[in-house]
């Protein structure tokens, strides 16, 4: 596997990257989304059914395409992060990060000392299993991508302060989450949602990060758009599936 920092400074310049979301922890549907021309591809181990060892086979999967890999973490936790950077995940998102202090944690996570305090081994399959090594301990930190996720009003308010921390690259919006935060679950077009969108993409902006979110309707990658996120998703491989078998047997039902 290769990992360069083209990815993260395309982020940080303000480029726009697409994204597929992955959430059935299938290496097939991961080698699919990378080969239909996304930007990147987020392996979903905190609500999708993956293991540890099917992680490493979508990485490996997604590795064999032009997209970047990423891989959201269940929890907040150094020892998480170990094991999805050393298998070779290009960056990782992590869910209900509300203080500047935990966006700070995420940080040290994923970076070797003396930058933080990510657990150094040589024989991974991000540092080609040693042949790299040198320069991936060395540059690691120039390549990753670091993504907290926005997902509660506490975020909301601390939006500017966790964009400012050096290593912080996206903020990014979970929806649903922040909207029950919000009082208002699943209603996205409410003011409250809006007024947050708009808070958290602005203070992303001005500090020179991205901000991103997740997205189920089509109709909504426009708005972002014009709020100013540049690292969105639309949908997902589970919804896509869904979809599909749905259609199927809607049609098959009505036939006469």
């Amino acid at each position: 596997m290769t990992i360069s920092g083209d990815f993260r400074a395309r982020l940080l310049a303000g480029d726009f990257v697409a994204g597929c979301w992955l959430n059935l922890g299938s290496p097939v549907t991961a080698e699919m989304a990378g080969l239909a021309g996304f930007d990147w591809v987020l392996l979903d181990h905190e609500h999708g059914p993956g293991s540890e060892e099917t992680i490493l086979h979508q990485l490996q999967a997604a590795s064999a395409t032009p997209a970047v890999p990423l891989v959201r973490i269940a929890t907040n936790d150094p020892a998480r992060f170990k094991r999805v950077l050393d298998a070779g995940a290009h960056g990782v998102m992590v869910p209900y990060i509300s203080t500047p202090a935990e966006a700070q944690a995420v940080v040290n996570a994923m970076r070797y000392q003396p930058r933080g305090i990510r657990g150094v081994a040589k024989l991974t399959r991000a540092s080609g299993f040693g042949a790299r090594f040198d320069e991936y301990y060395t540059h690691a930190h120039e390549w990753l991508v670091t993504i907290p996720q926005v997902e509660t009003a506490e975020a909301v308010q601390n939006a500017a302060a966790i964009a400012a921390i050096d290593g912080v690259d996206v903020l990014f919006i979970g929806p649903m989450d922040l909207s029950v935060s919000l009082g208002v679950p699943g209603d996205y077009l409410h003011p409250r949602c809006q007024e947050a969108w708009t808070h958290v993409a602005s203070v992303a902006r001005a500090a020179g990060k991205a901000a991103g979110i997740l997205l189920a309707d089509p109709a909504h990658v426009a708005i972002c758009r014009r709020l100013g996120f540049t690292f969105i998703a639309l949908g997902s491989d589970g919804s896509a599936v869904l979809a599909g078998i749905q259609k199927n047997i809607g049609v098959l039902r009505a036939s006469p």
